[in-house]
Formats: C-alpha cells, structure tokens, sequence
C-alpha cells in the first residue's frame, strides 16, 4: 500500500496551493495555542480564534469525573448550511498524562468553517487500567453522534484522530466498531453507535503482543495499562492491540511514523498497514525517516492529513502521497 492513490482533484492546482498554504499557516499558530491552552473555561474561550466558539467540559459519560469530559469546538460562520463533519482528537502521553487542551492542535480545521472539533479526555492508568480508556473513548463517540443535531453537526460523518497513547485509542476505535465487548456501558446512550468514518494514527502502538523493539519506558507504560506485562497477560494484550481487529468493514487509516520511534516502534504501523492491506481496508503510512516519537516539523504531513480528512469527511478527490517525508524542511 506504500505508493499513491490515483485520484482526480476537483479543485485546481492554485487555488489547492493558496489553501493549503494558509492551512498550514494556521497549523503553526495553532500549535502555539496548544501550548498555552490551560486555565479556567473562560481563559481558554479568551485565547480562541475569533472565528471559533466552544463549550469545554462536556460530560459525556454522566458522571463528575473530569476525566470523562469533552471541549467542543465550532466555527462562527460555517462555510455552508449542511450539518458539519466531526472530527475527533484522543490526546497521547501514554495513557499515564496528557490533557484535552492538546485538541486545540487541529483548531485550523475548524476556522476552515468547514469542521468542528471534539477534543476528549479519558480515565489515566493511575485511576483505572484498560479498557477503561477506549469505553470513555466509545462513550465519547456516542454522546457526541446523540448530540449531532444540537451542535449541526453530521452523525454519519465523524472521524478521529490522535497520537501516541491516543493513536492506539483512535485505531481502536476504527476496528472494533463490530466489537460489543469493548463498548461498555457508559453514559446514558448505550444504543448508538460508536463507530468512526476514519482514523489518523500519529504514531500510536497497534500491537501490544509483539512490541519488543519499544524501549524500557514504553514497556512500562503498556504494563501499567494492561495490568501486566504482556508477555504474563497474552489474553489482555491481544484484545488491547487494534492489530487483532481488523476486519474488511473497518475504517480508512493514514499513519505517520518515524523510522527511528523509539517508544513506540515504526513497525507498529507497518504492521497495522500489512493486516489492512490482506482485510482490503484503506491504510497509508507517511514514513518519516529518521524521524523519533513526533516532535515533526514539515507541513507536508499537514498537508497530506487535510487531504486524508477530506477525503473520507467532505467527500473530497485527493491525490495522496505515501513518499517518505523528512522530518524537518531544511
């Protein structure tokens, strides 16, 4: 699957360059939000864009835990009147930390006036171990496909996206849709479904059963999310790994790995991609050689991200490269 998929594009080679210029643009400043996304509701809703609205800590679960809430994030003006795509980020940090607040990474989507953005937070290992972290996830999906009309937002148009700790979530959630037991039974819309239109994987595990060429740390994260080693949990580790869910009616997924990840191996794509390519599903790896556990700066991954997202959410012809793409432009 390493190659091209031979597209016709429907919009013109310029106006395709002015916007993804001013995409990326914003990709950047975007960045330097995330970093100083962090105070009160109402400090953060000062530090947005001013064509992006938000309402932060939605409860999705019906519950008080913090850990199990929502930001949502919709554009001012809305490029048209149809209801938007939804896309959805899972924050990393191995399952251990990371913040919701990291979703404010993908706000360019939605000053686009074409998405809105759900940025979820889920229950860390110090709190509960797995698979407490995916039935927060699944519980998410649905709150938000049961609050589609309030919010204009499309239920049959939702995808994901995370990196990391939160790129094995999102895996998780693009194969194991046909999966009830991984569903649980959080929040008060057990009977929608939790399924995603597509997946971006930046560099999350896919494999937990044959992760040896991770590190020490890495191999500390997944035990304390399993409960175990895997090697002394095997049943746990399997249903863990996306790896062992794929099947033909999963969802498309782009992958973007280093070659020299060590936390979290560039195999765990490989892998993922192979296991795609044998069930028929839609995988692309954006290979990034030399490149170590993210900290990427080329908007050439930027760039053939959008063109994944809006493929698969606005329906849109794309020409998608698989070429590796160097970490940083020089």
């Amino acid at each position: 699957m390493i190659g091209l998929i031979q597209m016709t594009n429907r919009r013109d080679r310029a106006g395709r360059s002015r916007r993804g210029h001013t995409f990326r643009a914003a990709t950047a400043m975007a960045a330097l939000l995330w970093a100083a996304a962090v105070g009160t509701a109402a400090e953060r809703a000062a530090r947005l864009p001013d064509n992006v609205r938000a309402e932060f800590d939605l409860s999705y679960a019906a519950t008080t835990n913090p850990r199990q809430r929502l930001d949502l994030y919709l554009p001012v003006k809305r490029a048209d009147d149809g209801p938007l795509p939804l896309v959805v980020f899972i924050h990393g940090g191995g399952w251990r930390g990371g913040s919701k607040d990291a979703g404010a990474v993908l706000l360019p989507l939605v000053q686009t006036g074409e998405y809105a953005l759900a940025s979820v937070a889920y229950r860390l290992t110090d709190e509960a171990i797995w698979p407490a972290q995916i039935h927060d996830c699944k519980a998410a999906i649905r709150w938000l496909r049961a609050h589609a009309a309030t919010y204009g937002i499309d239920p049959e148009r939702i995808g994901a996206a995370g990196s990391s700790a939160g790129g094995h979530l999102v895996c998780l959630l693009g194969t194991t849709g046909d999966v009830p037991d991984l569903e649980g039974s959080l929040g008060e819309h057990d009977d929608v479904d939790s399924r995603v239109v597509c997946v971006v994987n930046q560099f999350g595990p896919t494999d937990f059963v044959e992760i040896r060429e991770a590190n020490d740390a890495a191999r500390d994260l997944v035990s304390k999310l399993l409960g175990g080693r895997p090697e002394d949990v095997p049943a746990v580790a399997r249903v863990a790994s996306p790896l062992t869910h794929v099947t033909p009616d999963d969802a498309p997924v782009i992958c973007i790995h280093g070659t020299a990840d060590a936390l979290v191996p560039y195999s765990q794509s490989t892998k993922l991609d192979e296991a795609c390519a044998k069930a028929g599903v839609e995988c692309l790896v954006l290979t990034i050689p030399g490149g170590g556990h993210g900290g990427f700066k080329n908007p050439e991954i930027v760039e053939r991200t959008k063109q994944f997202i809006d493929k698969h959410l606005r329906d849109r012809e794309a020409t998608i490269s698989e070429e590796p793409i160097p970490a940083v432009v020089k």
